[in-house]
């Protein structure tokens, strides 16, 4: 049985589908890797994802992130900075001074480092769970995606 795709393409039944490794894609798409092969990079800019991968031609320019990696930025940045500060005022003495420095500078270096790696994840999964075209890309038994991986260690 297939099934068909809101843009009309013939997608295989989800349930015949071998399945995929979610962890060992997220952490592929964490470290800015393919999920599928681990060998390409995921990522062509900063937060532009490559069309395809290099290594094994898997497609993504059909993922959908959307706003969930700023979500989730937000969220993580927002527990730490909020809680540094707090314990800072409970139990520090800084000058006003060093907070109007160091609190918007921590929230914009951490977003910065854990914006990409969170997208990425997010894409890996996207790809384990054959969401949005990504269940029409092949396994094939020739790609480590479905075999042990140096990134399983």
């Amino acid at each position: 049985m297939t099934h068909t795709h809101h843009y009309g393409a013939a997608a295989p039944d989800p349930d015949a589908l071998p399945r995929r490794d979610h962890w060992l894609a997220i952490r592929r798409g964490l470290a800015g890797r393919c999920p599928r092969c681990g060998e390409g990079r995921l990522f062509r800019a900063f937060l532009k994802v490559a069309d395809r991968c290099q290594a094994c031609g898997t497609e993504f320019h059909h993922h959908r992130a959307d706003d969930l990696p700023a979500y989730i930025t937000i969220s993580i940045v927002g527990h730490i900075v909020v809680g540094g500060m707090l314990y800072a005022e409970m139990y520090g003495d800084w000058p006003i001074l060093w907070h109007v420095i160091a609190w918007p500078t921590l929230t914009i270096l951490l977003s910065f480092a854990i914006i990409q790696p969170i997208k990425g994840a997010i894409v890996g999964l996207q790809w384990a769970n054959r969401m949005h075209g990504f269940s029409a890309t092949p396994d094939g038994d020739d790609l480590p995606a479905l075999q042990p991986h140096r990134d399983q260690a």
